[in-house]
């Protein structure tokens, strides 16, 4: 079980915003604190306004874990994907969140919050934040993620 005592931050562009403002309630019943990037409404946004943000600290190791949508959860993860300490996993299914921990160490999930049922984003989270990296075989993989050729 991950620790309830780290701060959660999240981020959204409008297509997303619904489905953050449902897993910050989730979250905070859960005991856990969250910071919100944005963004604040359902108003047109740019996703990347919201995420570089969140990504950067994830790099920069304020956070360990993040949480990021967009209407399809493609922008979001490639902007966060930008930072060489970031790895987003674009999630559609519980299965995807549990394999994004295990075998890519994932530290941020992007969920498409057009495309995704709320409470299966709340199984996915839940899933997600539980999860550990297997290491293994997996940890030379992920060690080659960050480099350039």
């Amino acid at each position: 079980m991950i620790d309830k005592s780290i701060i959660l931050p999240l981020a959204s562009d409008h297509g997303g915003f619904a489905m953050k403002a449902f897993l910050i309630k989730k979250l905070q019943e859960e005991g856990f604190t969250v910071k919100d990037y944005g963004t604040f409404s359902e108003e047109s946004v740019d996703y990347p306004d919201f995420i570089h943000p969140l990504a950067k600290a994830i790099d920069d190791g304020v956070f360990p874990f993040g949480i990021i949508m967009c209407g399809s959860g493609n922008g979001a993860q490639i902007t966060a994907n930008k930072y060489a300490g970031v790895r987003a996993g674009l999630c559609w299914s519980v299965e995807q969140a549990e394999l994004i921990r295990l075998h890519n160490n994932a530290n941020i999930i992007s969920i498409p919050g057009r495309f995704v049922d709320f409470e299966i984003a709340w199984k996915m989270v839940k899933v997600f934040l539980n999860t550990k990296f297997e290491g293994g075989r997996h940890q030379n993989r992920v060690e080659k993620i960050s480099k350039t050729l």
